[in-house]
């Protein structure tokens, strides 16, 4: 039953698709990031998203619909950072193994730029966002409620054979949504509506925090700290965060006070020497070779000639992961690309505020903002570099810049109209 309801809804997506793409966006958010094929059992292995993005490519060439050419300092410098990836690829350790992860990435990242040009509207906006939030609001829910009632004794993981997978990269994911059901809190009119919001951040907060995933609590300390420094009334924001913040913990089991302390002594905890001499690895790699070593470089031959200990290990850190895999020149891409983002979401900030009408893109772009926060606090210490949803949260800030300032030529625009067909009027009336 799973398999048939999941190929009719994917069905009957593929004609709207076709007509509208960015139904067609919408429908692979849905599957790639909550994969809902995975909890079916002859669909599980088939080619959905692939489907998705067919129909969705067929409709940019037959629709009628606007499309916007998404060349920007954001955009070129993503495809740049895209292309510097095919380079390392073709000069890796691993050509093979890397060609099938970069497939994955060039995918995701395709369709990021399809994202760009077929949402123009406040409306797709929202259905986007609204798409992303239930897709990992699942996930949030569920593993919220599982912590709260088994007391936080088992750790919550994310679906299996998706960048989400491991209980760490959940809980990010998990993080960088609760800014967007914020945002959608803020600009909801339905009062059940909002309280189902507020319910949904608070369990996707217990569940992030019943990973017991260390990075995702300072991330979750960071998001909390930008959105207090952004607070217009810090006393009391600061007084409720920290309530919030001492309920839930007090839900966790002495193990998680435990394993959040190590923090403190990573001297003594193997998890996090793993990482450093994965880190040590990455620097090693990456002044040894202009290029990286390509996106296969955790195997024991790699690390017996680059890392102190010559044991494998995930490098655990975005910026880590992209330094090792593509070199220097990689991570100042990736690095350029996230500041381009976080300039763009802090000019639709300020200009998103002068008025009521075009307040909503001020909201967006501050949500976004705490979300890139907690990805850079937390993906320190996670290998999501290519994760999809980041790069949505920067579609998102451009569809607000976009829609601002196509605003602010309509509305230089219109004054003179009036004018001149008063003019225009005046000289035929004798």
């Amino acid at each position: 039953m799973r398999d048939i309801a999941l190929l009719s809804v994917i069905a009957a997506l593929l004609i709207p698709t076709i007509l509208h793409p960015w139904i067609g966006v919408l429908a692979w958010t849905w599957v790639s990031i909550m994969n809902p094929h995975r909890y079916t059992w002859a669909a599980a292995e088939l080619p959905v998203a692939a489907a998705v993005a067919i129909a969705t490519f067929i409709g940019l060439v037959l629709t009628r619909d606007r499309l916007r050419i998404p060349i920007t300092p954001v955009t070129v410098v993503l495809v740049l950072f895209v292309l510097w990836m095919c380079a390392t690829t073709f000069t890796a350790f691993n050509v093979d193994e890397s060609l099938q992860m970069l497939n994955r990435v060039v995918k995701i990242q395709v369709m990021v730029l399809v994202t760009i040009a077929v949402l123009q509207t406040r409306r797709h906006g929202e259905y986007f966002v609204w798409v992303i939030v239930l897709s990992l609001g699942f996930y949030g829910i569920k593993g919220g409620a599982f912590t709260l009632l088994t007391g936080g004794e088992f750790r919550v993981w994310g679906p299996p054979g998706t960048f989400i997978e491991g209980n760490n990269e959940l809980a990010l994911a998990l993080i960088m949504t609760i800014p967007l059901m914020r945002y959608l809190q803020l600009v909801a009119k339905q009062r059940w509506i909002r309280i189902g919001l507020g319910v949904a951040m608070i369990l996707s907060a217990a569940a992030a925090l019943g990973t017991y995933s260390r990075g995702a609590l300072l991330a979750l300390v960071a998001m909390a700290g930008y959105l207090w420094l952004r607070s217009s009334h810090k006393a009391t924001f600061g007084a409720l965060m920290l309530m919030f913040g001492v309920v839930l913990i007090a839900f966790l089991p002495e193990g998680w006070e435990q394993r959040m302390w190590t923090i403190r002594t990573y001297e003594q905890d193997e998890s996090a020497l793993g990482r450093i001499n994965a880190w040590t690895m990455a620097w090693n790699l990456a002044r040894d070779r202009l290029f990286g070593g390509g996106f296969d470089v955790y195997t024991y031959d790699i690390f017996a000639r680059y890392a102190p200990i010559p044991e494998p290990r995930a490098a655990h850190s975005i910026y880590f992961q992209v330094l090792g895999e593509h070199g220097i020149i990689g991570l100042a891409l990736f690095v350029s690309f996230w500041l381009l983002v976080w300039h763009s979401a802090s000019w639709v900030n300020r200009h998103g505020r002068k008025s009521e009408e075009t307040m909503w893109t001020a909201q967006l772009a501050t949500m976004c903002q705490v979300g890139l926060v907690g990805y850079a606090v937390g993906g320190a210490f996670l290998s999501l570099a290519y994760f999809d949803l980041p790069y949505n949260l920067m579609a998102l800030v451009l569809l607000a810049r976009f829609w601002l300032e196509e605003r602010a030529k309509g509305v230089s625009r219109q004054p003179s109209r009036p004018v001149v067909a008063r003019e225009e009027k005046e000289q035929v009336i004798p």
